[in-house]
């Protein structure tokens, strides 16, 4: 299929169509409405379920009842409306059933604006709502990894029966690029969802999807079932991308729309003889603790760059445990670093280094 010029927020939303996706509900904010528009327009015209919801609050608890139902089933949000989101998210996760989420960010803390931010790190990544459970987390840094990523967080939601989120920012969702959209998948029977969904009990015994376990015994049973799966996760879906490091003496690590930045950056920064590569997290749960210890080992030093205060940056310093020198350098309140800003320092960090 041919490369088509594609906005980011147009591109997952149809990503996600043709990924068998059956329902959608969400709610209108900015930077990620366009994706709600165009899953108004879709879903109907072939014949599935779009909703939107009075709030994202009724949005995530929509999309918890279909997962039960073993429907394909997505939101779509930016940061405030997914801090709304986080109960539900939590009740999903205690019940194990799969949810897609897609986080467009912006700035903030509080209502914010609507520019691009990497602030919502800690909430996804760590697990957001309430209790010991963390969602797979995917940052793509490109249209086209925001298209196929998509399409794969349905697989994953599945194949672990969790919650798969999606973390871009108001830049990936609004800019334009172009990509390759995936085929039209045919969407589900309702005679081949999983034998854990509700799909009405004629004719067999009656199922019972919950998050409730009132014996704290039971609770931690689930627990550690929630645990043994997050092992699982780490063993098989690290993802990550190295740029320039078989030879560098320092590296930058950043992901999504900072990574691409900090991309430019690199390069320039071979240009002046500076020997620096580019580590970029695709997941960030699990996150490549192993491939970036192995990568810092041949390190002079690492720099860090993200638009928020430094919320990766403790996962950096526990993948190196202290061996090499960790810079940060971000950019707070939706405000995106030029790379000229990374460059320079990553200058400082290899004069650093050199003294």
């Amino acid at each position: 299929m041919a490369k088509e010029l594609l906005e980011g927020n147009v591109a997952f939303a149809e990503s996600a169509i043709r990924a068998g996706c059956e329902a959608y509900f969400g709610y209108p904010i900015t930077p990620q409405t366009e994706a709600l528009e165009h899953m108004s327009k879709r879903m109907p015209e072939l014949g599935r379920v779009f909703l939107q919801a009075e709030s994202e609050v009724a949005a995530i608890n929509m999309v918890y009842g279909a997962a039960c139902a073993g429907v394909r089933v997505m939101s779509s949000s930016s940061s405030p409306g997914v801090s709304l989101m986080m109960e539900g998210l939590s009740y999903i996760a205690g019940s194990e059933v799969p949810v897609v989420l897609v986080d467009i960010m912006r700035g903030g803390p509080g209502l914010g604006n609507i520019a691009p931010s990497q602030g919502d790190y800690n909430q996804i990544v760590k697990g957001g709502g309430h209790g010991d459970y963390r969602p797979i987390v995917l940052a793509p840094a490109t249209v086209q990894e925001l298209i196929d990523l998509t399409a794969e967080a349905f697989d994953l939601a599945e194949r672990y029966r969790c919650i798969v989120v999606i973390l871009a920012d108001g830049c990936l969702g609004q800019m334009m690029e172009p990509a390759q959209l995936p085929p039209m998948q045919p969407v589900r029977p309702r005679a081949e969802r999983p034998d854990w969904t509700l799909t009405g009990a004629d004719g067999r015994a009656p199922r019972v999807i919950s998050s409730i376990y009132i014996e704290p015994e039971r609770e931690e049973e689930v627990n550690l079932r929630l645990m043994a799966k997050q092992r699982e996760i780490e063993a098989n879906e690290v993802r990550f991308s190295e740029l320039l490091l078989e030879d560098a003496e320092y590296a930058v690590v950043a992901f999504g729309t900072a990574g691409r930045v900090a991309q430019s950056a690199v390069k320039a920064a071979r240009q002046e003889g500076i020997r620096v590569g580019l580590f970029r997290p695709i997941s960030l749960n699990p996150f490549p603790y192993d491939a970036l210890r192995k990568s810092a080992q041949r390190k002079r030093g690492l720099l860090v760059v993200e638009m928020n205060g430094g919320q990766m940056l403790d996962d950096v310093r526990l993948a190196v445990e202290g061996r090499i020198p960790v810079g940060f350098y971000g950019r707070m309140g939706g405000v995106v670093p030029f790379p000229d800003e990374v460059l320079g320092e990553i200058r400082k960090l290899s004069e650093v280094a050199d003294r």
